[in-house]
């Protein structure tokens, strides 16, 4: 049996405040990238993003900002 692989990344994102914002980071990320899973916590300032294929994390940086928050850093962590 072939599991695929999966990409896991690790956003520090600074500047959301409350769900509103955790909210706007994951529609912004569904809208530009094709994710399996993602998920953002204002209160741990950071956004979990699952992709079974490699994501362009330039893109990523890209949409961030124009959301005006602001990314910190990136992890990128391949699960085969």
């Amino acid at each position: 049996m072939n599991k695929k692989n999966k990409y896991i990344y690790s956003l520090e994102i600074e500047g959301m405040k409350c769900c509103m914002c955790e909210a706007h980071i994951n529609d912004v990320i569904r809208k530009n990238f094709n994710v399996k899973k993602v998920k953002s916590s204002y209160k741990k300032k950071n956004t979990i993003i699952i992709a079974n294929e490699e994501l362009d994390v330039n893109m990523i940086k890209v949409v961030i900002s124009g959301t005006g928050y602001e990314l910190k850093n990136v992890e990128v962590n391949k699960d085969e």
